[in-house]
Protein backbone atom coordinates (compact mmCIF):
# COMPACT_ATOMS: atom_id res chain seq x y z
CA UNK A 1 0.00 0.00 0.00
CA UNK A 2 2.75 2.10 0.61
CA UNK A 3 4.54 1.75 -2.31
CA UNK A 4 1.29 2.09 -4.30
CA UNK A 5 0.49 5.52 -2.71
CA UNK A 6 4.16 6.66 -2.55
CA UNK A 7 3.89 6.10 -6.79
CA UNK A 8 0.54 7.72 -6.78
CA UNK A 9 1.58 10.61 -4.49
CA UNK A 10 4.89 11.58 -6.44
CA UNK A 11 3.02 11.07 -10.35
CA UNK A 12 -0.29 12.66 -9.54
CA UNK A 13 -0.74 16.69 -8.23
CA UNK A 14 -3.76 15.25 -6.22
CA UNK A 15 -3.30 16.32 -2.02
CA UNK A 16 -5.49 13.62 -1.45
CA UNK A 17 -2.82 10.53 -2.19
CA UNK A 18 -0.04 12.26 -0.37
CA UNK A 19 -2.63 12.75 2.64
CA UNK A 20 -3.07 9.31 2.28
CA UNK A 21 0.42 8.03 2.52
CA UNK A 22 0.92 10.17 5.35
CA UNK A 23 -1.80 8.67 7.28
CA UNK A 24 -0.86 5.07 6.28
CA UNK A 25 2.54 6.06 8.33
CA UNK A 26 0.94 7.07 11.27
CA UNK A 27 0.99 4.37 14.55
CA UNK A 28 -2.35 3.72 15.57
CA UNK A 29 -2.78 6.11 18.37
CA UNK A 30 -3.17 8.71 15.72
CA UNK A 31 -5.69 6.41 13.54
CA UNK A 32 -8.60 5.90 15.87
CA UNK A 33 -11.46 4.21 14.45
CA UNK A 34 -14.67 5.64 13.11
CA UNK A 35 -18.42 4.05 13.52
CA UNK A 36 -20.71 3.39 11.09
CA UNK A 37 -23.21 6.23 12.69
CA UNK A 38 -20.26 8.49 12.06
CA UNK A 39 -19.86 7.58 8.20
CA UNK A 40 -23.41 7.80 8.02
CA UNK A 41 -23.81 11.48 9.26
CA UNK A 42 -20.62 12.76 7.43
CA UNK A 43 -22.51 11.57 4.08
CA UNK A 44 -25.81 12.37 4.61
CA UNK A 45 -25.90 15.89 2.58
CA UNK A 46 -27.11 15.82 -0.99
CA UNK A 47 -23.78 16.85 -2.45
CA UNK A 48 -22.11 13.73 -0.84
CA UNK A 49 -23.87 11.14 -2.26
CA UNK A 50 -22.78 8.62 -4.61
CA UNK A 51 -19.20 9.69 -3.41
CA UNK A 52 -17.09 6.77 -1.71
CA UNK A 53 -16.16 7.40 2.38
CA UNK A 54 -12.44 6.71 2.73
CA UNK A 55 -10.77 6.46 6.56
CA UNK A 56 -7.39 5.06 6.97
CA UNK A 57 -8.35 3.56 9.96
CA UNK A 58 -10.85 0.80 11.19
CA UNK A 59 -14.50 1.10 11.00
CA UNK A 60 -16.71 -0.01 13.70
CA UNK A 61 -20.18 -0.98 14.51
CA UNK A 62 -22.20 1.86 16.16
CA UNK A 63 -25.40 -0.06 17.70
CA UNK A 64 -26.93 3.20 18.53
CA UNK A 65 -27.84 3.10 15.20
CA UNK A 66 -31.42 1.60 14.21
CA UNK A 67 -30.64 1.77 10.54
CA UNK A 68 -28.10 1.73 8.47
CA UNK A 69 -28.16 4.57 5.06
CA UNK A 70 -28.55 2.70 1.99
CA UNK A 71 -25.69 2.51 -0.81
CA UNK A 72 -22.78 3.67 1.29
CA UNK A 73 -19.73 3.17 -0.44
CA UNK A 74 -16.70 2.96 2.12
CA UNK A 75 -12.94 2.06 1.50
CA UNK A 76 -10.91 1.41 4.79
CA UNK A 77 -8.16 0.07 6.30
CA UNK A 78 -10.50 -2.36 8.50
CA UNK A 79 -14.05 -2.89 9.42
CA UNK A 80 -15.34 -4.93 11.71
CA UNK A 81 -17.48 -7.88 10.54
CA UNK A 82 -20.69 -6.01 12.58
CA UNK A 83 -20.04 -3.07 10.95
CA UNK A 84 -19.20 -4.99 7.85
CA UNK A 85 -22.71 -7.06 7.74
CA UNK A 86 -24.54 -4.48 8.17
CA UNK A 87 -23.28 -2.31 5.70
CA UNK A 88 -23.37 -5.41 3.17
CA UNK A 89 -27.08 -5.80 4.18
CA UNK A 90 -28.29 -2.12 3.56
CA UNK A 91 -27.13 -2.29 0.02
CA UNK A 92 -23.54 -0.84 0.77
CA UNK A 93 -20.27 -1.36 -0.54
CA UNK A 94 -16.57 -1.86 1.08
CA UNK A 95 -13.46 -1.48 -1.07
CA UNK A 96 -10.07 -1.79 -0.63
CA UNK A 97 -7.13 0.98 -1.22
CA UNK A 98 -6.43 -0.78 -4.04
CA UNK A 99 -9.47 -0.80 -5.54
CA UNK A 100 -9.58 2.85 -4.70
CA UNK A 101 -6.45 3.45 -6.71
CA UNK A 102 -8.00 2.13 -9.65
CA UNK A 103 -11.30 3.46 -9.65
CA UNK A 104 -10.40 7.31 -8.50
CA UNK A 105 -6.51 7.48 -8.56
CA UNK A 106 -6.54 11.16 -8.06
CA UNK A 107 -9.45 11.05 -4.96
CA UNK A 108 -11.82 12.76 -7.15
CA UNK A 109 -15.78 11.72 -5.36
CA UNK A 110 -13.79 11.00 -2.50
CA UNK A 111 -14.68 11.87 1.07
CA UNK A 112 -11.78 11.54 3.48
CA UNK A 113 -13.13 11.54 7.42
CA UNK A 114 -11.09 10.22 10.63
CA UNK A 115 -11.57 9.47 14.04
CA UNK A 116 -11.37 11.63 16.78
CA UNK A 117 -7.62 11.49 18.22
CA UNK A 118 -8.59 12.78 21.79
CA UNK A 119 -11.44 10.43 22.47
CA UNK A 120 -9.20 8.01 23.98
CA UNK A 121 -9.56 7.07 27.92
CA UNK A 122 -5.95 8.96 28.40
CA UNK A 123 -7.39 11.84 27.38
CA UNK A 124 -9.69 12.58 30.34
CA UNK A 125 -6.71 12.71 32.67
CA UNK A 126 -4.84 15.56 30.67
CA UNK A 127 -5.33 19.30 31.63
CA UNK A 128 -5.06 21.38 35.46
CA UNK A 129 -4.54 18.98 38.03
CA UNK A 130 -7.55 17.30 39.83
CA UNK A 131 -8.94 19.40 42.57
CA UNK A 132 -7.98 22.41 40.94
CA UNK A 133 -10.92 25.62 40.62
CA UNK A 134 -12.15 24.99 37.20
CA UNK A 135 -10.53 21.49 36.67
CA UNK A 136 -12.29 18.74 35.27
CA UNK A 137 -9.23 16.42 34.41
CA UNK A 138 -9.98 12.64 35.61
CA UNK A 139 -7.16 12.12 38.88
CA UNK A 140 -5.38 8.77 38.62
CA UNK A 141 -6.89 6.97 41.66
CA UNK A 142 -5.05 3.80 43.06
CA UNK A 143 -8.54 2.07 43.39
CA UNK A 144 -12.30 2.49 42.96
CA UNK A 145 -13.63 1.98 46.67
CA UNK A 146 -15.70 3.96 48.79
CA UNK A 147 -12.68 5.11 51.02
CA UNK A 148 -10.97 6.50 47.74
CA UNK A 149 -11.30 10.58 46.75
CA UNK A 150 -14.82 10.54 47.96
CA UNK A 151 -14.78 12.96 50.44
CA UNK A 152 -14.64 16.66 51.28
CA UNK A 153 -14.12 18.88 48.30
CA UNK A 154 -14.56 15.86 45.89
CA UNK A 155 -18.68 15.55 46.79
CA UNK A 156 -20.88 17.78 47.84
CA UNK A 157 -22.92 15.41 49.66
CA UNK A 158 -19.88 15.68 52.04
CA UNK A 159 -19.85 19.18 53.12
CA UNK A 160 -18.62 21.19 50.14
CA UNK A 161 -17.26 21.22 46.46
CA UNK A 162 -15.36 23.37 44.20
Amino acid sequence: LVKLYRFLARRTKSKFNSIILKRLFMSRNNRPPVSVGRVATTMKPMARRGKTCVIVGAVTNDNRMYDVPKNLKICALHVTDAARARIEKAGGEIISFEKLATECPTGNKTVLIQGERKARKEFRHFGRAPGLPNSHSRPYVRHKGRKFERARGRRTRCGYAK
